[in-house]
C-alpha cells in the first residue's frame, strides 16, 4: 500500500475528505477491515486523519501487523497517530514493552492520553506495579486515568487501595462513583456499597443497577426488589439483575412472576430463565421459554441441553446439542461438557465421538475440565484405551482426571492397573482425595488385595487430611466381604465412627451372597429393611442364598414375604446403541421393539444352545409366585437378554457387543451371558448400574460378583 504525501486541503475538498475518514472508522467498527481499505484506496486526497482512522482499524480487529505496516509508511504523523500506536501495542501482553517504547520516543510531548492508554494496557493484563508506577510518574492526571488504575485494583481484590484512589481523586463522575460501588459488591462489603449509593451526588439507571445487582449477588433478594421498586428508570439489565437475583436464590416463582412483568424479554434473561427452570425440574417450562425465542445465542442452547441433562431426559439433550450443530452454533464449554455426560450416562460411544471431534474443532481438548469430562466419558462407554490415549496425551492432569482412571479401570475390574495408576498419581507428586481413595479401594476389592487395601485405608488418617468417611468403610465392608472375612466387616461396621447406610449394608449382603452366608444375610437384610423397606433387592439375593444352601423352605417364606409386603423391584430396562441410534428394551416387552420377530427368533435359538450347553434358569430371580416353566420364561426376556440378543443380530462380528442396564444385572442373566459369550465367540460388555461386566469365552471381569 502506497501512502502519498499528505497536502494541503482546499476548503471546498474539506468536507469529502472528513466524510469519508468517518466512513473508515464506521467500517472498521463493524469489522469490516477490506471495506474500510478500500474506501481508503479511494480517497484522490488524504490527510493524516485518514491514516490514524485505519491504523485504529486494524489494531481494533486485531490485525496488528497491518496496523504497523500503516504506521511505519505514513509519510507524516501526529500526535494522534503515536496514541493510536500505543493504544493499539497495549491489546496484547507481549507487546506491552513495544508500547511503552512508542510513548519514550513519541517526538512531541506526549498527552494524557498516550500516558492513560498505555496504563489501561497494564491493568488490562493484570500488571497492577507496572500501572502504579506509571501512574505515579504521569505529568497530568485525568478523571479517566484515576477510573483506570480504580478498575485495577477493584480487579485485584485491593478494595481498601481502590477507596483511598478513590478519596484521593479531584473530579468523580458518575463512572468512578459506580465503579467503587460496584467492587463493594464484588468484594460483599454490601453496607459500605450501600452508604458510597446514598452518598453518590448523581446517579444514573447503571448505578441503580449495580447497587440492586449487589444486593442480589449476596443473598439480599428482598432488599434488591425494595430498590428495584423505587427505581427512577429501568432498562433491560436492571431487569435482568433482578431477575438472576431470584434465580440464584432458588426463587423460581418470584422469577418467573417478574419475567412475565418484563416488558421485553431479552436473550439473557431468557436464558436465565431456562436456567431457573431447569434447575427446579421444570423442563416442560424451560422448552416453552427456549421454543418462543426469536433470537438464541450458544448462552441459550447451552441453558436447554442443561436442563434436559439435569432432569434425566437425555435423548432430548443429545437431539438438541445435534440440532445446534446443525444449525452452526458453535458449542460452548458448558454445553459440551453436559453433552459428555449424557454420553455417559447412555454410553453411546458413537455420540461421544462426535462431541469429541466438536471438541477438536473449538479447541476444548485443551481445558482440563472438559477433558476430564471426555476421558470419563470414554470409560463409561466401555472404550479404556481411548481413555487412557486422552488421559496419557494431556498435560497437565489434575486430580479429577487421574481420579477418573483409576475408578474407571476398578469399575471395569481392572484392580492392578487401577492400583498402578493410583502409584503413577503419587509419583507425580499429586495429592490423592476423597475420590481416588475409593477407587483405589475399589481397586483392592477387585483384585482381593486385602493387605494393599488395608494399607490405604490406615493411610487416608496418617498421610492425608482426608478422613474416612462412609463411602470408603463400603469399599472396606466390600473387600473384606469378598475375600471372605465376612465377620470381620461385620466388626468394622459396628465400630464405624459414622452410621452405616444401605450402600454399606448391601456390601455386605452381596459378600454373604457369595460366601452363601445366610445368617450374615439376615442381619444384612434386616438393617436394609429398615433403612429402604421398599427394596426388593436384598430380599430376592436371601431367598437365593437359602435356595443355594439347600434351605428350600426358608426360600419358599422369603418368596411369600416378599408377595405379601408387595415389594417389586424397579423396572428393569436396558440399550444398545445401533445405527446411531439407542434402541430401548423393557423387561417382558419384546414385542414393543419394530424389530421385535427377529429377535424372538434370535433368543429362541440362544435358548436352545444355552440347554446344550448344560445351562438351567436359576428361578430364585423372579420375584412372583409361578411355577418353574413361567420362571424360565420370564427370565428369557429380562431386558439384558433382549438386547444381547439385538447386538448379537446387528453388530458385526469381531466388535463388542455394548449393553448398558439400569439396574444390577439380573445373577441368572449374569450367568447365561457368559455361556452366550463363549458359545457365541463374541466379546460382550454390559454395564450395570454397580459396574462393567466384560464377558469373554465364558468368563465375566467382575469375578461372578455381580
Amino acid at each position: 500500500m502506497r501512502l502519498p504525501p499528505v497536502r494541503f486541503l482546499p476548503s471546498s475538498a474539506a468536507p469529502a475528505v472528513v466524510d469519508a475518514n468517518a466512513r473508515i472508522a464506521r467500517l472498521a467498527r463493524t469489522g469490516n477491515m477490506e471495506g474500510a481499505r478500500a474506501a481508503f484506496e479511494a480517497m484522490p486526497l488524504r490527510t493524516t486523519a485518514s491514516c490514524n482512522a485505519l491504523l485504529a482499524g486494524y489494531f481494533r480487529n486485531n490485525l496488528p501487523d497491518a496496523a504497523l505496516r500503516v504506521f511505519h509508511r505514513m509519510p507524516s504523523r501526529d500526535l494522534a497517530s503515536y496514541n493510536a500506536l500505543i493504544s493499539g501495542l497495549s491489546l496484547r501482553r507481549h507487546t506491552l514493552p513495544d508500547a511503552a517504547a512508542a510513548l519514550a520516543t513519541i517526538p512531541y510531548p506526549p498527552s494524557v492520553v498516550s500516558f492513560t492508554s498505555l496504563l489501561r494496557g497494564y491493568v488490562r493484563h493484570g500488571l497492577l506495579a507496572d500501572a502504579i508506577q506509571l501512574f505515579r510518574q504521569m505529568p497530568e492526571r485525568n478523571h479517566i486515568s484515576y477510573t483506570v488504575l480504580l478498575g485495577g485494583f477493584l480487579d485485584a481484590g485491593r478494595v481498601d487501595k481502590a477507596r483511598a484512589l478513590f478519596d484521593e481523586m479531584p473530579d468523580k463522575d458518575v463512572v468512578a462513583w459506580t465503579a467503587m460501588l460496584s467492587g463493594y459488591c464484588q468484594a460483599g462489603r454490601i453496607a459500605e456499597a450501600r452508604v458510597l449509593f446514598d452518598e453518590m451526588p448523581k446517579k444514573n439507571v447503571v448505578s441503580w443497577t449495580a447497587m440492586v445487582s449487589g444486593y442480589a449477588q449476596n443473598g439480599q433478594v428482598n432488599l434488591a426488589r425494595k430498590l428495584f421498586e423505587v427505581m427512577p428508570e429501568r432498562n433491560e439489565v436492571s431487569w435482568t439483575a433482578m431477575l438472576f437475583g431470584y434465580i440464584q436464590a432458588g426463587r423460581v416463582g418470584d422469577a418467573e412472576e417478574l419475567f412475565n412483568a418484563m416488558p421485553e424479554h431479552p436473550l439473557p434473561a431468557c436464558n436465565a430463565m431456562i436456567v431457573g427452570f431447569g434447575q427446579r425440574g421444570m423442563v416442560d417450562a424451560a422448552k416453552s421459554v427456549f421454543d418462543r425465542m426469536h433470537e438464541r445465542d450458544d448462552g441459550t442452547w447451552s441453558a436447554i441441553i442443561k436442563a434436559y441433562e439435569q432432569n434425566e431426559f437425555l435423548m432430548e439433550a443429545l437431539s438438541t446439542f445435534r440440532e445446534m450443530l446443525h444449525d452452526g452454533i458453535r458449542p460452548n464449554y458448558p454445553s459440551v461438557v453436559s453433552i459428555l455426560t449424557v454420553c455417559a450416562a447412555l454410553a453411546v460411544l458413537d455420540y461421544g465421538r462426535e462431541v469429541h471431534a466438536a471438541m477438536l474443532r473449538c479447541s476444548f481438548d485443551k481445558d482440563v475440565f472438559a477433558v476430564s469430562a471426555l476421558i470419563t466419558m470414554y470409560i463409561k462407554c466401555g472404550n479404556l484405551d481411548k481413555a487412557k490415549k486422552v488421559f496419557s496425551m494431556f498435560e497437565p492432569k489434575d486430580v479429577v482426571m487421574w481420579n477418573s482412571m483409576i475408578t474407571g479401570y476398578a469399575q471395569h475390574g481392572l484392580g492392578e492397573e487401577a492400583l498402578r495408576i493410583f502409584d503413577d498419581m503419587r509419583l507425580a507428586g499429586m495429592v490423592p482425595d476423597r475420590i481416588t481413595y475409593i477407587g483405589a479401594l475399589t481397586a483392592c476389592s477387585y483384585t482381593g488385595k486385602v493387605k494393599e487395601g488395608r494399607d490405604i485405608f490406615n493411610s487416608m488418617d496418617t498421610n492425608s487430611a482426608i478422613r474416612p468417611g462412609a463411602e470408603h468403610y463400603s469399599c472396606m465392608v466390600d473387600l473384606l466381604g469378598r475375600a471372605g472375612h465376612l465377620e470381620e466387616a461385620l466388626d468394622l461396621i459396628k465400630t464405624m465412627p459414622v452410621e452405616p447406610d444401605a450402600v454399606i449394608w448391601g456390601a455386605l449382603m452381596g459378600a454373604s451372597r457369595m460366601h452363601k452366608n445366610a445368617e450374615i444375610a439376615e442381619v444384612a437384610a434386616k438393617k436394609l429393611l429398615e433403612l429402604e423397606p421398599g427394596n426388593a433387592g436384598p430380599y430376592v439375593l436371601l431367598s437365593h442364598i437359602y435356595t443355594s444352601t439347600g434351605r428350600w423352605e426358608d426360600a419358599s417364606e422369603m418368596r411369600k414375604f416378599i408377595s405379601s409386603r408387595h415389594l417389586n423391584k424397579s423396572p428393569g430396562c436396558s440399550w444398545i446403541e445401533y445405527g446411531k441410534r439407542v434402541h430401548l428394551f423393557t423387561s417382558g416387552e419384546v414385542l414393543a421393539h419394530p424389530e421385535h420377530a427377529i429377535i424372538l427368533k434370535m433368543l429362541e435359538k440362544l435358548d436352545g444352545l444355552l440347554m446344550e450347553s448344560g445351562y438351567s434358569a436359576d428361578g430364585s430371580f423372579v420375584l412372583h409366585d409361578v411355577d418353574e416353566e413361567q420362571k424360565t420364561h420370564s427370565l428369557r426376556y429380562h431386558s439384558e437378554r433382549q438386547a444381547v440378543a439385538y447386538g448379537l443380530l446387528k453388530v458385526p462380528e469381531g466388535m463388542p457387543i455394548r449393553v448398558m442396564k439400569n439396574l444390577r444385572v439380573c445373577g441368572d442373566c449374569h450367568s447365561a451371558i457368559k455361556l452366550i459369550a463363549k458359545i457365541t465367540s463374541r466379546e460382550i460388555v454390559l454395564r450395570d448400574a454397580n459396574r462393567f461386566h466384560h464377558f469373554n469365552d465364558g468368563f465375566c471381569s467382575c469375578r461372578d460378583y455381580w
